[in-house]
C-alpha cells in the first residue's frame, strides 16, 4: 500500500474534492490529499507548489485538468514525485505543448485514457505523453473522460505501489 502521506488527487477542470473519483480515492486510501484548486492553470499551480513543498516520494494521480497539473509539477520537480498516475490527461493543452524546448522524464507514469473519451483526445495525448515520460505504461481502456467503469476495475494498490 503506498504511503498516503504522500499520495495527492488532483482533480479537474470543472471538479472539486467531492467529485466521485476524489471520494472513492479517499475511501480507498485514507490519509490521500484532495485539495480544492481554482482559478486560472497558474492560480492552480500556485495554489498546488505549497501543498508539495520541498517533500519528495510523491504520487500524484491527475484527472483530466488536474493531470496537466500534475504532469507539469512532475516536469519541473522530477526530483520530488515518486510516480506519476495520469487519468485522461489533458496535455493537448497550452501550458504543456507551448514548451517545445520539455525536457524528457524518467519518472515512473501510468496514463489510462478511455477509447469513448470525447473531451481530451486519445492518441494526441499519447503521442505528447510518449515524447516526454520515457518510463510509461499506457492503459487503453473501453471508457469515456470520466473512467468511471475503469476506476472500479482497475487494481490501484498495484498501480500505486
Amino acid at each position: 500500500m503506498p504511503d498516503t502521506n504522500r499520495l495527492i488527487y488532483l482533480h479537474g477542470l470543472e471538479s472539486d474534492s467531492n467529485s466521485g473519483k476524489a471520494r472513492q480515492f479517499r475511501e480507498w486510501f485514507p490519509g490521500m490529499l484532495t485539495p480544492d484548486f481554482k482559478g486560472s492553470f497558474d492560480e492552480r499551480m500556485s495554489q498546488l507548489h505549497p501543498i508539495l513543498a520541498d517533500k519528495n516520494d510523491w504520487t500524484l494521480i491527475g484527472s483530466s485538468f488536474g493531470g496537466l497539473m500534475a504532469a507539469i509539477f512532475t516536469c519541473e520537480h522530477p526530483d520530488q514525485v515518486r510516480k506519476l498516475v495520469l487519468l485522461a490527461p489533458a496535455l493537448m493543452l497550452p501550458p504543456f505543448v507551448s514548451n517545445p524546448d520539455r525536457k524528457t522524464v524518467s519518472v515512473p507514469t501510468i496514463i489510462i485514457h478511455g477509447t469513448l473519451d470525447a473531451i481530451v483526445p486519445l492518441e494526441p495525448v499519447r503521442e505528447i505523453a510518449q515524447k516526454v515520460f520515457t518510463n510509461i505504461t499506457y492503459y487503453v481502456v473501453d471508457d469515456d473522460h470520466r473512467l468511471h467503469k475503469t476506476l472500479h476495475e482497475m487494481d490501484w494498490n498495484a498501480i500505486l505501489e
